[in-house]
Parts: C-alpha cells; structure tokens; sequence
C-alpha cells in the first residue's frame, strides 16, 4: 500500500504544496520527487509528456516520497482511467464547469459501486496486490474551477460526491471574467471570485486548490486558505534562475570594467 501523504496533510487541515512537471523529462521527474515537496502534478494539458514519457517520469518518482498526481487532457473516462492504470494517486479533471461534469469526473476514479473505474490497471500492480482495496481512499480527485459558470455553480460542483477537492485556474478564470491574467492581482471581481471557491470548499467539506505562479505566489494562496497548490514548476525554475541569473551577470559587467586584453604587435 502506498499512502498519499499528500492528501492526509490535506485532511489535517494544512496546505499541502507541489511542483508542475511541463518539461516531459523524468530526470525533472525524479530529482524534484526527492526535494521534499508534497506533490508533483505531471500537466498532461498543455506539457508535452506522451504515454511512454508519463510512465517513464511515475517510475522515476517512485522512489521519491512526493506523491505523483497528474492533470488529465479532458474530462474523458478513458484518458483518466489510464493515468490512474499508470500508477497516479492524485488526478486534476479541467473545464468542470457543471455539477454533471463533476459527476462524470468522479466516477471515473473510482471502481464500482462508488464510481464506473474499469476493472484493471497496468503499471499501478507496483503497489501491490492489494491495489484495489486501497486505492479508492487514497486517491485525490481534484476538479478545475476556470470559468464564470463552474464559478456560478461552485457549490454545486464541490458537494458532488466522489470530488476531494478543486484547483483554480486563476488565468483561464480571469479570461472568463472578461480580463488579461495579468490584471488578475488588481481586480476585486478576482479576488471575490476566490473566496467564494474558499468559501464553497467550506460549505461541502472539500479542498481548496489553486494554481499559484511562484513560490511567494504560493506562500500568499495558502495564507488566504487554499491547501492544494502548485507553487511553481521545473519549466518555470530554470527560466527564472536563467533570467535572474544573466541580470547579475549584465548588471556586474556593466558597473565593473572588465580588464582588456593586452594590444598585440
């Protein structure tokens, strides 16, 4: 059995953070399983990560104790069953935008009678051959809320059984509210937006999560009382370490003559 620590830090009521994985290399995979963070969430959305490179990064994982969690494509029973076949204990369904969505979202995650999983998994069977008498309480069904109408139905969407929790997309959120993510910060419609996802997650008994986009990012969604948050991701470390790199290294050049080499003959 393997145990989603993740998840139980949730259930504690403490925010449990992780890292995107959108480079599709289990190297990334692997290194950050062993950094200490809760989670790794493989973006299977908008990442490049194929079928092979999806299992290559789970095996990679395995011997980390960051617990590995995926987005799926779409809300496709087929599409989720795989990920969770390939050894994913935590799933971020996208476009949840209706409590039968929601519906649909959960019942493909779990086996019957709770949900319609089908009977059978592939590399999962490294668990064990207790696999499926564990598996339907450990898993972490997260659906995203990114639009005015999952936000008009919120509530709803949260009190569907079988849903754990969700995970804002504050971008594509922004969007639907009819403003550039970039102004996200400055708006109050934003910010109302969020309580009430926080609030509704209250009402049903269920987890607050939210794509945050960086560490501090992070630091401040927990503060306002989401629990299940990215705080960054492996594509986004190396171009901000380069970025802030190379401007101490423009700015040090710039202020501080470097010594020219001696004129030839």
């Amino acid at each position: 059995m393997r145990v989603n620590t993740a998840k139980q830090t949730m259930l504690e009521g403490k925010p449990a953070f992780g890292y995107a994985l959108g480079l599709a290399s289990p190297l990334s995979a692997e290194v950050l399983a062993n950094c200490g963070i809760d989670f790794l969430l493989l973006d299977r959305q908008h990442a490049s990560w194929g079928d092979d490179s999806t299992v290559a990064a789970l095996i990679a994982m395995s011997a980390g104790r960051a617990t590995p969690m995926a987005r799926v494509a779409r809300n496709n029973f087929t599409l989720i069953g795989r990920l969770l076949d390939e050894g994913m204990m935590g799933i971020v369904i996208p476009m949840v935008n209706t409590p039968a969505d929601a519906a649909a979202a959960a019942r493909a995650c779990r086996f019957p009678p709770t949900g319609d999983r089908s009977w059978g998994w592939g590399r999962a069977r490294a668990y064990g051959d207790d696999y499926s008498e564990w598996i339907d309480n450990e898993i972490f069904v997260a659906v995203q809320i990114e639009t005015k109408q999952a936000l008009d139905n919120v509530e709803a969407i949260m009190a569907t059984p079988g849903v754990d929790g969700c995970w804002v997309g504050p971008s594509d959120l922004s969007l639907s509210l009819g403003f550039h993510p970039r102004e996200m910060d400055s708006r109050d419609e934003h910010a109302r937006a969020l309580e009430k996802v926080i609030e509704a997650c209250r009402n049903t008994g269920t987890i607050p999560g939210i794509a945050g986009r960086s560490i501090q990012d992070g630091v401040n969604r927990a503060k306002m009382g989401f629990q299940f948050i990215t705080a960054g991701s492996d594509i986004g470390f190396i171009l901000s370490g380069a970025a802030a790199g190379l401007a101490t290294l423009r700015q040090a050049t710039q202020t501080t003559p470097l010594p020219r080499p001696a004129d030839r003959p």
